[in-house]
């Protein structure tokens, strides 16, 4: 009987020795956040984080959700990702993707007279604001941070035409400001779009549309590429 036992122990260890063994899925480096420009079609695989992963072919922790703001006073629904600077999350990033801004100004002063608004943003000169505070907070996690700027309208009618001036000035302050900080990028997404060409952005002519969504994760990849050509 005990020779059996000892018979079936060893069968079964042998079994166990020879099943392969599970690969661990490496942690996530890059680390998305921000509002709907980046959030747009992740509940069908298809935003921007998705298809950054599926180019760099490294997972990627996606946070970005739609309606975010950079400046949100409601804490509960902040703390679930409705502010952009609480979607951080602790890791060991070298790079983080951020966008946010767009919907401070669109609905705290429907893209007109933005002059507060703008300023809780980025202040003109960039060393005050929400947007240069985030930044700085990033960098000095010691990730590498890319902020990308908004698509475009089509030249077609959009319910946000006029909110290009503002989006511009928005920008061009962001811009200005990462050319002084090392390690942080702004990525323009100002040419991306044909004009006419509608097949870059949602019905709503807004939001990315799965080929915009990918464009723009292409753009964010070949940033990467360049500046960290190890990857």
């Amino acid at each position: 009987m005990f020779g059996l036992l000892r018979l079936c122990l060893v069968l079964a260890v042998s079994g166990l020795a020879a099943m392969p063994v599970r690969a661990e899925t490496p942690e996530p480096r890059i680390l998305v956040m921000g509002d709907s420009l980046l959030a747009m079609h992740k509940f069908v695989g298809q935003s921007v984080g998705q298809a950054l992963k599926k180019r760099l072919g490294e997972p990627v922790m996606n946070m970005p959700v739609k309606g975010a703001r950079m400046n949100h006073i409601e804490p509960l629904t902040g703390a679930i990702g409705l502010k952009i600077p609480m979607q951080f999350r602790k890791g060991d990033w070298d790079w983080i993707i951020v966008n946010g801004g767009g919907n401070d100004l669109l609905f705290g002063c429907g893209c007109g007279k933005c002059q507060r608004v703008m300023s809780r943003l980025i202040t003109e000169d960039g060393t005050r604001g929400t947007i240069p505070v985030l930044l700085k907070k990033l960098r000095d996690t010691g990730a590498n941070v890319i902020y990308v700027g908004y698509l475009r309208t089509p030249g077609r009618r959009s319910l946000v035409d006029s909110c290009a001036a503002v989006g511009n000035r928005l920008e061009g302050r962001v811009a200005d400001l990462a050319r002084r900080m090392r390690g942080v990028y702004y990525l323009s997404n100002r040419d991306l779009v044909p004009e006419g060409d509608l097949s870059f952005h949602a019905l709503d002519r807004i939001h990315p549309s799965f080929k915009g969504s990918k464009a723009i994760a292409a753009r964010i990849a070949d940033l990467i590429a360049r500046e960290d050509p190890t990857r």
